[in-house]
């Protein structure tokens, strides 16, 4: 039976990085923000963005993300009413990926609002990374070419570091990146060890 590892972690942290590194060791990863991306630009979805925020965020047939991310980063509701649109349908992806993976012990799913969500009670165990706020926002501005009330308005519309951890099963505390990959591998054997337990 394939284990399902929830890896989470907010905007910035370095998840991205790890959930690399757990591909890098052989493990089966499912991006899921990758995914909703692609998602997002299927007929079903954009029929509903457009039912629920208006064609004035469509330029033809592409969404215009920025705008959208915009407008839900700033408005809880408006967040809630695009995350029940997008999360039914990545988790449906998921289970389609699921099965082409039976044959894996352990798959890691990828996602920043893993809790946000209410996803975390489908998976086995879960990691969460974490990084000092400072790191998180120039990482995040760095690679966005953002600003920084921009990207604290995207960590202030995520779970804490503190809420994630207290419910986490490990941490990977993602300051220096050759210790983060270290803890990895570190989780990764304990998760084969209770694979091959159980």
């Amino acid at each position: 039976m394939t284990k399902i590892i929830g890896l989470t972690g907010g905007i910035g942290s370095g998840k991205t990085m790890i959930a690399n590194h757990f591909q890098s060791l052989g493990i089966a990863v499912y991006i899921a923000d990758d995914e909703a991306r692609k998602i997002m630009q299927t007929a079903e979805v954009v029929d509903a963005i457009k039912e629920t925020f208006g064609v004035a965020l469509f330029e033809g047939a592409i969404l215009k993300r920025d705008r959208l991310a915009e407008i839900v980063f700033n408005d809880p509701e408006k967040l809630q009413l695009l995350n029940s649109i997008v999360h039914p349908a990545v988790k449906r992806h998921f289970k389609q990926w699921l099965l082409e993976h039976k044959e894996c012990s352990i798959v890691i799913y990828e996602a920043a609002i893993l809790f946000e969500s209410g996803n975390y009670k489908d998976f086995d165990s879960i990691i969460s990374v974490t990084a000092p706020l400072e790191s998180r926002i120039q990482r995040v501005i760095e690679r966005d070419k953002t600003t920084r009330d921009q990207v604290l308005g995207r960590i202030n519309s995520q779970w804490t570091d503190e809420q994630r951890v207290s419910k986490s099963d490990y941490v990977i505390l993602n300051i220096d990146s050759k210790i983060a990959k270290k803890k990895t591998e570190e989780i990764l054997k304990i998760l084969r060890i209770k694979q091959n337990d159980s």
